[in-house]
Order: structure tokens, then sequence, then C-alpha cells
């Protein structure tokens, strides 16, 4: 009896892992753009802010931009996710593997229903393979240091 119990236990704890994972990745299909979409909307008439959320070293080892976008350092948008207005469209790119960075930033805004929020698929580097234009990135930043 005891090993249908835990069995059971077991496959209850694994289907809600699997229905949480499901509903993360949905959501974040939802709040996903491509270079393609981006583009269409900063060619259209409507308004959309692009914020580059890159880690300050991986500004330095390519300190290109996309054109327009407001370089925002990462730690302070988490710790303050007011820097990225909730009544605007938004979009949110860096240039780590998987968008880890912006996909980081884009769940700490949806958890506090900034729902207009969305990140660049492929990041910084999936929208220079486009062709898109960038710009350099001449504004002085903070390298963080330990210790």
């Amino acid at each position: 009896m005891a090993v249908i119990v835990v069995a059971v236990v077991v496959v209850l704890v694994a289907l809600g892992v699997w229905i949480k994972s499901r509903r993360n990745r949905r959501l974040l299909e939802e709040h996903t753009i491509t270079p393609d979409g981006l583009h269409t909307l900063l060619t259209s008439s409507q308004e959309v802010l692009i914020f580059d959320v890159r880690q300050p070293l991986d500004l330095l080892a390519d300190s290109e931009i996309i054109l327009g976008a407001k370089r925002l350092d990462p730690e302070e948008v988490m710790e303050n996710p007011s820097l990225i207005p909730k009544e605007k469209e938004a979009v949110v790119y860096c240039t780590c593997p998987s968008d880890e960075t912006a996909r980081r930033i884009l769940h700490q805004a949806l958890r506090l229903n900034f729902l207009r929020v969305r990140f660049l698929r492929g990041g910084l580097a999936a929208w220079k393979a486009k062709g898109y234009p960038v710009e350099p990135y001449t504004k002085p930043f903070h390298l963080d240091t330990l210790g």
C-alpha cells in the first residue's frame, strides 16, 4: 500500500512540474518577439521602447546597440523594474546564451504584471544577423568588479 501511495505522489508531483513548465513556456512564447517582428514594429507608427540589458562585460566586448535602444544595467532593472515603463510596449534584449538576462528581466516584469514587455529572441546577434541597424554605444558605463 505504501508503494502505491508513493507512486501516486511521484506521479502527481511530476504532473505538476510538467503543467508548470508548459504554462511557463506558453507565457514566454507570448512575450517573445523575433528580429523581423521588432523591425516591423519599429518601421510602423507604433511606439515601442527598446532596452539593452546586457551585462557590462558583454557590452564592453560588443559596443554596438540597436538603433534607438536605451541601455539599462540588468541588476538595476531587477532591483527597480519601474525603469521599464509599465504602460508602454517594451522589448528587452541581451547577448547571453539562450537570452538568459533578458528572460530573467522578463520573468520579473511579468511577476509584477508588466504585461507589455517582450524579449528579443536571439538578442543582438539575431538582430545584426538580419542586417538591421545598430549604432555605436559611446556612453560611459560601470564595470562591476569583485572585491
